[in-house]
């Protein structure tokens, strides 16, 4: 008799890629009774358990009040599931963490340490988010600001008026596994000089320290990490169903040592390499429409992938400290932003137990978009903006306010401060005042769907 896929569900085997060879080897060899039980139970797969307790982590965050204990709990409560994924060895939150997703989900300002694992879902969608700074030395900043909103672009989709792109660059995405694809390549080529929406900025300040002024971007990689982002998670979820299916999705990883493994470590230094190109194409075509040179440029990924032998780092929203992380770091600096209203800081610091290695990497948020808006329906959008952009040039590109993007949106830029201290995670060697920014705002209303729906309407 024949041994098929069913005989061995009855036998209480769960199915799996190994049935096809399983079953070939069987038949082949005519295996029945002891003989099939003890070769199908020396080919299954051994599934890997999630850990019935959380691996113990580092909890750099305390709550100051009511509305900050219960972000603190959902923290603590996602980031318990988090730590009984398998591979996970060690953890970090930062003061200024607060949750997304169910639990389970990374939050974002959580640092997670694998053991020769990558997990897609740790970086997110806006993989290598960061932040780039240039000084212009003494010009005024409102030149700055305007010079930068004549180059910036924020909202959906790319744009029509391209920069160069490399042609190196686009071999090396043509040639890797989870970037091929015109799609990839038209992403990356099309969003290329643009910062995006949601809390990415540009930013205007000046120098504590100097006077000089400053220019501070905040962006990822855009709709072109976003799909290498959904790529690694189709990958990531085959593994987890076959190696462990009782790991939440949210979890699922890519094993470092397959060819999996090496194509997406090899695909995330490539968007890391995009994400930085788009930086500095901002920053320079800025540069020449002031006609200056810049003083001083450096920049650190916050919302990222770091690896050290076999350990993986996924910085949800952590700014590595360590240069092992940021080998094209200068001098050990980063930039730690926390409001519009607020500066953003210049810092440096060590490794420690507790830190991992990072340091916060902003003023995340107790409450989410939409509450935020709901405890303020008292007031005009126009009575808030003026009332939180007081002495400040705050540009919205698409034209319309986010009160989401507010000051009072964010936690308190002093608590933040006071903890990086607390916990020994970073000094602050100087600090860019604000002057001005700007920020995609709510760009929905005219986005161009919605803009071709309506003149289709009117003819």
């Amino acid at each position: 008799m024949k041994i098929t896929g069913k005989h061995l569900l009855e036998l209480g085997y769960k199915q799996g890629k190994w049935f096809k060879a399983a079953l070939q080897h069987a038949n082949a060899h005519r295996l029945v009774d002891t003989e099939l039980k003890a070769y199908l139970d020396s080919v299954m797969p051994n599934y890997i358990e999630p850990y019935d307790e959380p691996i113990s982590y580092h909890k750099n965050i305390t709550a100051e009040n009511e509305i900050e204990a219960s972000n603190v709990e959902s923290v603590i409560r996602t980031m318990d599931e988090v730590m009984k994924t398998p591979h996970v060895v060690a953890g970090a939150v930062m003061p200024d963490a607060c949750p997304t997703g169910p639990a389970g989900n990374i939050p974002v300002g959580g640092v997670v340490v694998t053991d020769g694992t990558i997990h897609p879902a740790m970086h997110s969608a806006d993989v290598c988010c960061s932040v780039m700074m240039t000084s212009f030395g003494k010009v005024d900043p409102q030149k700055v600001l305007d010079a930068a909103h004549s180059k910036t672009h924020f909202g959906g989709g790319g744009r029509s008026d391209l920069f160069e792109f490399p042609l190196e660059l686009e071999e090396q995405i043509r040639s890797n596994y989870f970037l091929k694809g015109k799609r990839s390549v038209t992403l990356a080529k099309t969003h290329l000089g643009t910062q995006g929406d949601g809390n990415h900025f540009l930013y205007v300040g000046q120098s504590e320290e100097t006077g000089e002024t400053i220019m501070v971007t905040h962006h990822g990689s855009r709709g072109f990490g976003a799909n290498l982002y959904r790529n690694g998670m189709k990958v990531a979820e085959k593994y987890r169903k076959e190696l462990s299916p009782k790991t939440l999705k949210a979890n699922a990883w890519i094993p470092y040592s397959t060819s999996d493994g090496k194509d997406y470590w090899e695909a995330l230094q490539l968007v890391r390499s995009w994400t930085k190109l788009n930086h500095e194409v901002l920053h320079r075509a800025t540069c020449e429409v002031l006609n200056v040179e810049p003083t001083q440029n450096f920049w650190n990924e916050h919302n990222f992938v770091f690896k050290e032998e076999n350990k993986f780092y996924h910085a949800k929203g952590a700014t590595p400290l360590s240069d092992k992380f940021v080998p094209d770091s200068e001098e050990g600096l980063r930039l730690v932003p926390l409001n519009m209203s607020e500066p953003v800081l210049i810092v440096k610091g060590e490794v420690s137990e507790n830190n991992l290695g990072f340091a916060p990497h902003g003023a995340g948020r107790n409450m989410s978009r939409s509450q935020h808006i709901r405890e303020n329906s008292d007031r005009t959008i126009q009575e808030i903006f003026a009332q939180e952009t007081k002495g400040l040039d705050v540009r919205f590109f698409s034209g319309h306010i986010d009160i989401s993007e507010l000051p009072s949106a964010y936690k308190s830029a002093a608590m933040v401060q006071a903890q990086m201290k607390e916990f020994g995670l970073g000094e602050v060697v100087d600090r860019i005042l604000p002057y001005g920014c700007i920020m995609a705002g709510n760009w929905k209303i005219d986005a161009p769907w919605k803009n071709r729906r309506r003149a289709n309407k009117r003819r």
